[in-house]
């Protein structure tokens, strides 16, 4: 009878371990989460209304992009945009619709010449958020003006507003990549 007990403490102790140790991972894959998605996170889990779900819908998007063929912008192709979106700015003071339809157009364009498709909103922003989850909400913001505008409920200084919050956005995209380059330390100082 001993054995009996000894079995069923060592299954107990073992069952604890395996929850413990399955409650630490959730934990660390909820703060890992939050961290790399940061208000997404947030806005993911309130949508959900869930923490499992969301969780599991920021991992998903996370496995979709890492497919992806992201790339920083040549030198040419930052010039370029950079042209157009003041252009587009420009345009702004004779017809801010139009501006603001176009700076919509000129960042769904930069997000497809750095690799994300360029399918629906909904998609894009989830694709957007896996590298840019600071600047989503400003993306999501203007967006949200846009289809105001369309059906006549948006303000000029609505429009504006979105006019800054794509600007945000198409910032962030247009952002050189920064790589630190290692080399080993040949001043003279290193020699001695």
């Amino acid at each position: 009878m001993p054995d009996a007990t000894l079995i069923i403490v060592a299954v107990v102790i073992i069952g604890i371990l395996v929850a413990a140790v399955w409650w630490y991972s959730m934990r660390q894959r909820s703060a890992k989460l939050q961290e790399r998605f940061g208000p997404e996170y947030e806005r993911t889990v309130a949508e959900k209304g869930d923490t499992r779900k969301a969780e599991d819908e920021l991992t998903d998007r996370q496995k979709r992009v890492s497919k992806l063929e992201i790339k920083p912008l040549a030198a040419d192709e930052r010039r370029r945009f950079n042209d157009e979106w003041r252009a587009v700015q420009a345009r702004f003071v004779d017809d801010p619709s139009a501006a603001v339809r176009d700076a919509d157009t000129l960042v769904g364009r930069v997000m497809e010449a750095r690799g994300y498709p360029v399918g629906d909103f909904e998609q894009r922003a989830a694709d957007v958020s896996v590298d840019h989850p600071t600047v989503l909400e400003h993306y999501r913001a203007a967006h949200a003006v846009a289809l105001r505008h369309a059906q006549g409920q948006a303000s000029t200084e609505d429009l504006r507003q979105a006019m800054v919050n794509y600007r945000a956005l198409f910032d962030e995209l247009l952002e050189e990549q920064q790589t630190v380059e290692t080399r080993p330390d040949t001043s003279p100082r290193a020699a001695s």
